[in-house]
């Protein structure tokens, strides 16, 4: 039964679905989280800390930040497989592409699969800066994310990387939460207009919330 869903169309949609508002759940808390740099170098250094003590003493340290860290990564894989497959049976279905010259879907729809690769790409330089420390500008310091996060957006490489990405994160929401929505049936008449605000409201505040961070070390007030 799971392997006729997965084969099918809707199967993967709803699959895209789902895996695209875990990851959108996990980016709101993120970015909270983000925010509490500006309230200092102990706050922001201990809410790091918390989050690998998080369930003790029922859970060890670190289980239940690794936990995520597993949804997070079935998410990723999840949501690239499927956009991969109904890709390519898009194009077997249409291998010729349409006449009309003027396009007929929005920026953001256009640029969802370039998106994705860019956001894709970006987890891996995040992760190897920041997680590991292996491409880490200054000299990467293991329990003190707060220097971490000032030294990558002390570099105009890191600024440029994060910035861009997170515009193509705020591009992917709009049109990706609109989509999910539609997929799993909460579209309809009535609603439309209050999914569309939705959608717009969500990638705004998280555009703005995430860039809000270099900008801060940028302008001297994070430092």
């Amino acid at each position: 039964m799971a392997r006729t869903v997965w084969d099918s169309t809707v199967g993967k949609k709803t699959v895209m679905a789902v895996s695209g508002l875990v990851m959108l759940l996990y980016l709101v808390a993120h970015m909270i989280g983000n925010l509490k740099i500006f309230f200092g170098t102990e706050e922001f250094n201990h809410y790091a800390h918390w989050l690998r003590t998080v369930g003790e003493p029922f859970m060890h340290y670190e289980w239940t930040l690794w936990l995520i860290r597993v949804v997070l990564v079935v998410a990723v894989v999840a949501h690239a497989v499927s956009a991969y497959r109904l890709s390519r049976r898009d194009i077997k279905a249409r291998p010729s592409k349409y006449v009309h010259k003027k396009p007929r879907s929005s920026y953001a729809t256009r640029t969802m699969p370039w998106g994705g690769i860019i956001l894709g790409l970006f987890i891996v330089w995040h992760l190897l800066d920041l997680t590991t420390g292996t491409v880490h500008s200054g000299g990467f310091e293991t329990g003190k994310p707060y220097q971490n996060v000032v030294d990558t957006f002390s570099t105009w490489y890191g600024n440029v990387i994060y910035i861009v990405a997170m515009l193509a994160l705020g591009l992917h929401i709009r049109h990706g939460f609109w989509s999910a929505a539609q997929t799993l049936g909460a579209g309809s008449r009535t609603r439309d207009r209050a999914l569309k605000t939705t959608a717009n409201v969500l990638a705004l505040l998280l555009t703005i919330g995430f860039v809000a961070v270099p900008v801060g070390v940028m302008t001297g007030v994070v430092s």
